[in-house]
């Protein structure tokens, strides 16, 4: 066998040659490669190929054939292998081809009988036998090896007992004495030749390794053997061992981070000074380093170095691994403004779901020590939350208000079995949610990503009056919690106050990272779910083309308005609605002038009241007291507690869900729907003066069948009544602002299976389709959003359902989908098509959107940046 045409040596002189085939030298050997290619000062090498390593019986012919390269490195270091007085010392690293191979550390190898006393000349004698012993282990963990293969159970107990003094000696501060003894004890273990002459040892150790590879590879997957020399950052006068990284792992800003260690090896259990502090020509050499490392391998390293009597070598470098998005995101537009990478590069160097940590607080984890920790639960809206906890809206709400006139802290944390729309409010001022029943698309959860807070869903929570009882430990109203819920990992909740970072997406670089997210888009686009201006604003900084989905019932939650809706809801004929309802028109059109201003020139999606009515009720005593004493102040209508308690259970129902609801309520209350349009174009119609240019998109929700729909818009008489519809009531308002005529839409939401195979015909009179996937997914599937969650696991442990069906969109919704899409456009072939809701922030739900010629996804605001991003790169993957 030619072992010599199966050797390669790394050094300064071989590193302007070809490369080798990578599989030839494996990971390891590539990357010491790489690095002396890039001109880094690394400690040069010699690799013993993958081919030959496996077969190495004669391993001292194999040591002869390494001394041209033990010369050149003499040269480097004045250092000689097998010499007396200044022997080189050797680390031997098996580098595999499988990125998850892990093999013993084996390093100080030439350290033996004939070359102790001269490596202690230079490290003390204490060292110098610690070294010793490090390097027995690495032969002790080779034998374990061997052994266990070999299911010799006899030597795998004498080397795993070898191994455990070893460690137990090594970890723990020992004089020269002591391990001097081990070190005699352990030789009488050995092959003799471990402790002869330099070269015996390294070709003694070498067969060894070699037969593991043998053993051990049995599929082949490529084992090299790497070998370098050691170097020591205690070896001399200007020695120093360290790491840093090629730039801050936090807020990504470009200077390196780490620390260094003055006449120091192994410096894992003491803490060192700031790298900043080094001499100023080694520290402007890790900067030029770091650059060098990033615009090669166009992410973050961390570099482990030495520095032996003034000679730089670096020992290993690899990706960081704790690091934050935010530092992924500025390395990449730095890199991109010095022209390393394009576009293309930064769109795809960041997974969409990452973008959540730039979205949200995160928590401070150095500050959560000594704080009880209580792990799991369901994430309903990433990030962190601190504040106090109240179990009840209106709990939450007096103390919200309380302090803020007595300059108290007034973070909020709201805790709830569930929440409805009545609690939208408290969710709106509180800092998160912490519910026990549902899930990711819950009530709680989906209000939470709306209006950017943090929502988290522990099943295991019991509520009883004012406390919350999770295990053994219980949480009591006014109690300090912090709610962790982030997005890759189990969520946990934490007792006491611990520290937040909190986001700023102009500073962490999301606002201009979405930019270019967005200059790579075209065809395809991504709206915002918004019913406040403050968040359509929002949206726009986050690249939103427009609004997608305004919820109109959430803008009747707000506290000065909730009891005009009541008053309307009890009034008993049409007049006294009619009145109540003209107060009502008031607000909705400041909403709307405020929305339609924000989004001068881009569509804004408004859906007609959706949610039953019963959601609007007083639902407890301060409710009801509140409203009483409302309509004693404010309106003309009359009423007992009793009356209003035995009408508000008369309009309760069974099943609300696909109750009285949605278009329903416009069929038997055409004055709400007559209401909202009205207030709509009465807005759109007053900016005209104000050259801002409108484009309402009015969408009617639930229709189960094309007569409704038809209805609704266009209206309907019989026989002494008359239904006026939509589009008349727009003439009348434009007639009577004597407007000029106004580009608008009409459409509906696809929620029902029934309008979903109705497609073609509900067509005929919807301009655009928008389909509600959360009560699609509930009504295809019978599965209750709030609910399911209870019984989910049983499903999942037996594969009868992969995912959560409410965040990843089932086959039968997404058949569902594509038909009412292909029935659609048959009937009017310029339909207007997109998914609104959660689901529209997932990336698989947006490539199935893409794929099936869908025009838009909407999704809440703080989902836009993330949607964009996993948009941009289905785009991209067409493309290619």
């Amino acid at each position: 066998m030619d072992i010599k045409s199966n050797l390669f040596f790394i050094t300064k002189k071989t590193s302007a040659q070809k490369a080798p085939d990578s599989q030839q030298i494996g990971i390891r050997g590539q990357q010491a490669w790489d690095l002396m290619k890039m001109g880094m000062p690394v400690v040069p090498g010699v690799i013993v190929n993958t081919r030959i390593a496996p077969k190495l019986d004669d391993t001292e012919e194999l040591v002869k054939l390494f001394q041209p390269f033990f010369d050149y490195y003499s040269k480097e270091s004045g250092k000689i292998f097998d010499s007396e007085e200044n022997p080189m010392l050797l680390k031997i690293v098996m580098s595999s081809n499988l990125a998850i191979a892990s093999y013993p550390t084996l390093h100080n190898f030439g350290l033996a009988d004939d070359t102790f006393d001269g490596f202690s000349k230079f490290v003390g004698a204490e060292f110098a036998y610690h070294e010793y012993l490090f390097m027995l282990n690495g032969i002790f963990q080779i034998e374990e090896r061997i052994a266990e293969i070999q299911e010799d159970n006899k030597s795998l107990d004498k080397y795993r007992k070898g191994i455990s003094k070893l460690n137990k000696l090594l970890n723990s501060e020992k004089s020269e004495k002591d391990y001097k003894k081990l070190l005699n004890e352990l030789k009488q273990e050995l092959d003799p030749e471990l402790f002869g002459t330099a070269a015996q040892q390294l070709a003694a150790v070498i067969k060894r390794i070699s037969y593991l590879i043998k053993i051990e590879d049995t599929e082949n997957t490529g084992v090299a053997i790497l070998i370098q020399p050691m170097v020591y950052g205690n070896y001399g006068k200007d020695s120093y061992s360290g790491y840093f990284t090629t730039r801050n792992a936090i807020n990504g800003n470009e200077n390196i981070e780490g620390e260094f260690f003055t006449n120091k090896f192994n410096s894992a259990e003491s803490s060192g000074k700031r790298i900043k502090s080094i001499d100023k020509k080694y520290y402007e050499q890790f900067n030029d380093i770091a650059r060098s490392l990033e615009s090669e391998y166009l992410e973050m390293r961390k570099v482990g170095f030495t520095i032996e009597n003034g000679r730089l070598s670096l020992i290993n470098q690899n990706p960081v691994s704790e690091k934050s998005v935010r530092a992924d995101i500025k390395l990449l537009l730095d890199l991109r403004e010095k022209k390393i990478i394009t576009d293309k590069d930064v769109i795809s160097g960041i997974k969409p779901t990452q973008l959540n940590e730039l979205l949200h607080p995160i928590i401070d984890m150095k500050t959560t020590q000594g704080l009880k920790k209580i792990d799991g639960g369901i994430s309903g809206a990433p990030g962190a939350a601190i504040g106090r906890v109240f179990f009840s809206t209106e709990a939450i709400l007096e103390e919200y208000k309380n302090a803020r006139l007595n300059d108290r802290d007034d973070r909020l944390i709201l805790c709830l079995a569930s929440s409805f729309a009545e609690d939208v409010k408290a969710i709106e001022i509180a800092q998160g949610i912490l519910s026990s029943e549902g899930g990711y698309s819950a009530h709680a959860s989906v209000v939470a990503r709306q209006y950017g807070k943090i929502s988290l869903v522990n099943p295991k929570m019991n509520i009883r009056g004012k406390k919350a009882i999770l295990g053994d430990t219980e949480i009591n109203e006014g109690d300090i919690i912090t709610l962790n819920v982030p997005d890759f990992a189990e969520p946990s909740i934490f007792l006491g106050k611990a520290g937040l970072i909190k986001p700023d997406p102009a500073k962490n670089g999301l606002i201009e990272f979405s930019k270019i997210v967005k200059n790579n888009i075209s065809g395809f686009e991504i709206r915002a779910n918004c019913d406040k201006a403050s968040d359509a604003a929002l949206a726009l900084k986050f690249g939103a083309d427009g609004i997608g989905l305004c919820r109109t019932e959430h803008m009747f939650f707000d506290e000065a308005r909730i009891n005009v809706f009541r008053e309307m809801i009890f009034s008993d004929t049409k007049e006294k609605r009619a009145s109540v309802l003209k107060k009502l028109k008031i607000m909705q059109k400041k909403d709307f002038v405020d929305l339609f201003t924000v989004m001068d020139g881009k569509e804004v999606t408004i859906r007609l009241l959706d949610a039953p009515l019963h959601e609007f009720l007083p639902h407890n005593d301060t409710e009801i007291k509140a409203f009483l004493e409302y309509l004693k102040k404010s309106s003309g209508l009359k009423l007992t507690r009793q009356q209003l308690v035995e009408h508000s259970e008369r309009l309760r129902e069974f099943n609300p869900m696909l109750g009285h609801r949605g278009c329903r309520i416009a069929v038997s209350y055409p004055e709400i729907y007559q209401m909202q349009v009205e207030a709509i174009f009465e807005a759109a119609f007053s900016l005209e003066d104000k050259k801002i240019k409108v484009k309402p998109e009015i969408m009617v929700p639930l229709i189960m069948n094309d007569a409704e729909l038809k209805m609704i818009l266009y209206g309907k008489k019989i026989e002494g009544s008359k239904y006026v519809g939509l589009v008349e009531i727009e003439k009348q308002v434009r007639d009577r602002m004597k407007a000029k005529k106004l580009e608008y839409k009409v459409g509906t939401m696809i929620e029902l299976p029934a309008a979903a195979l109705s497609a073609g015909k509900i067509a005929r009179y919807a301009q655009f389709f928008s389909f509600g996937t959360n009560d699609l997914t509930q009504t295809t599937l019978g599965l209750s959003r709030d609910d399911f969650t209870s019984f989910m696991p049983d499903y999942t442990l037996y594969d009868i359902m992969t995912g959560n069906p409410f965040r990843t969109l089932e086959e039968p919704v997404k058949e569902l989908i594509l038909l009412a899409v292909q029935r659609g456009k048959i009937t009017r072939p310029d339909l207007l098509t997109g998914l609104c809701g959660e689901h529209g922030a997932s990336p698989e739900n947006i490539e199935f959107c893409i794929e099936n010629g869908l025009d838009y996804v909407s999704c809440s605001t703080f989902s836009v940046p993330i949607a964009s991003l996993a948009v941009a790169q289905v785009l991209m993957k067409q493309k290619s």
